[in-house]
């Protein structure tokens, strides 16, 4: 393995093109959105050439890490680009050349034959408004019924073979990755040559749902159980032709993949930062679920890794087809720590699984009444939960009786709370709560945020009624919120 070493570039933030064309060959690199560019990789070549006989020239490029010796079978990553871009704008926009020079792989970035938009599937009710001319002058290809005759496919097909009679491609851990429409183009290929490949993964480009499932809900699959790494962007607006509210079309792209891997339904959770991950495990295949917070649509640069540490480094697949799984170059496991909480639940995420919370949590609002002539401003919300789970949680002794209650620890605090007030008492000073102590069903419900956060000093995050508490900084994004909140529905 080789240590990954930068190259610096020249800064160019003043151009705002979606793929500046000055980037091709050069040190030039921009920054938008933390879309960041690499320099141009020295070692990324170039090729132009007839491959699918009487069809026009297709492009495509390669990266062959400067460890490469021709001695031992290294495995294939195949980048596919967003529309509009190119395969080298794809090698810029990722690390992938990066990960080459580390872990020894070959990678390849093709180019979409036409107008540098994949021939990806559309729904049949879609077609005709997804490839008619756009006002903003972008329309998609009109992609052939059959997939065994669409010329993309066929390229991806013969490129892997090309590639294997050049170099020595290790055939059981062959890998695809695309972003955005090439994420679209990943699916498509996944779904119906998916026996080619040992995983999948892409960012920003989920399928539309009459792709995945029939009229009868019946998923459509050619390529059978694979590894699936899916990253979504928090603010991404999924296309209008989904014809899905964006949560269901997330929700619903990651259900394709684990009933037909025959995962488990009951992931582990880790949120790192901005980065959330799920991992679903079992079955014939693993899949991975990352959403990024607060980035809209595209890829972060370091996707890359992300992909090949969690999932391609630890999968491939045996001669007889079954997917194999070992250890990833990261191990694929939840927070030591977290709990997490949604509106109107009953049951709580603890220890990476669901538990019961006693109670119900409910969002309270402190308000504000004074001076507005009987109306009422919300000067914020929080999910309050009963006292006697913030002591199973928090590892307290809790006291619950007639409008009094308190949560101690053995070597930390000791807090009082009273029905109806905001002041709690804290090792004996006077302390304001975020909102007073309520009462229901006998039992004093306070908030869960508060607690963690004011007097335990944890982290913690809310979002689409969902509240993360761990002990270190996570970020929780809205699709992992909608992901917890369905797994203590």
């Amino acid at each position: 393995m080789t240590d990954i070493t930068l190259t610096p570039g020249t800064p160019d933030d003043d151009n705002r093109d979606y793929l500046p064309e000055s980037l091709k060959g050069s040190d030039i690199v921009v920054n938008e959105n933390g879309n960041n560019s690499q320099p141009y990789p020295e070692r990324l070549e170039e090729h132009t050439e007839v491959v699918i006989e009487g069809e026009a020239e297709d492009t495509w490029y390669t990266y062959v890490p400067s460890s490469y010796d021709g001695a031992t079978p290294v495995p294939l990553v195949i980048s596919m680009h967003g529309g509009m871009m190119t395969g080298w704008g794809q090698a810029v926009y990722t690390s992938w050349t990066l990960l080459a020079e580390r872990e020894g792989f070959i990678v390849l970035f093709p180019n979409a034959h036409l107008r540098r938009f994949w021939l990806i599937d559309v729904p049949a009710d879609a077609i005709d408004e997804a490839t008619e001319v756009q006002p903003h002058g972008i329309y998609l290809n009109r992609p052939p019924a059959d997939p065994d005759e669409n010329h993309d496919n066929r390229l991806v097909l013969a490129l892997i073979e090309r590639l294997a009679s050049t170099y020595a491609i290790d055939r059981s851990r062959i890998f695809m990755q695309g972003m955005s429409m090439g994420n679209a183009m990943t699916g498509q290929f996944a779904r119906n040559f998916g026996q080619v490949l040992a995983g999948a993964a892409g960012s920003a480009g989920p399928s539309a749902l009459g792709l995945l499932f029939d009229e009868t809900g019946e998923r459509i699959n050619r390529g059978g159980p694979l590894a699936i790494f899916q990253t979504r962007m928090e603010r991404d607006a999924v296309p209008p032709h989904y014809g899905a509210e964006v949560g269901t079309v997330v929700a619903r792209n990651r259900d394709y993949w684990l009933g037909l891997n025959r995962a488990s339904r009951i992931p582990e959770i880790s949120i790192r930062g901005e980065d959330n991950l799920a991992f679903f495990e079992g079955g014939a295949a693993p899949l991975v679920f990352r959403d990024v917070k607060n980035r809209d649509h595209g890829q972060t640069l370091d996707d890359a890794e992300f992909v090949w540490s969690y999932l391609f480094s630890g999968v491939s697949r045996d001669p007889g087809g079954t997917i194999v799984v070992t250890e990833p170059r990261r191990a694929r496991r939840g927070d030591a720590f977290a709990v997490a909480v949604a509106d109107g639940s009953s049951h709580a995420w603890m220890g990476q699984r669901a538990v019961e919370l006693g109670g119900r949590a409910f969002l309270w609002q402190k308000l504000k009444y004074h001076g507005l002539q009987g109306g009422a401003e919300v000067r914020g919300e929080y999910l309050y939960v009963p006292l006697a789970f913030i002591a199973t949680a928090f590892g307290a002794e809790v006291v619950d009786q007639e409008g009094i209650g308190s949560l101690s620890w053995p070597d930390g605090p000791r807090v009082q709370v009273a029905r109806g007030s905001i002041v709690s008492i804290v090792d004996g000073d006077v302390r304001s709560m975020l909102a007073e102590a309520v009462e229901r069903d006998g039992h004093l419900h306070v908030s869960l945020e508060w607690v963690a956060r004011d007097v335990l000093g944890l982290h913690t995050s809310q979002c689409e009624g969902v509240l993360y508490v761990t002990d270190h900084h996570a970020e929780l994004s809205r699709n992992m919120a909608l992901l917890i909140a369905d797994l203590l529905a």
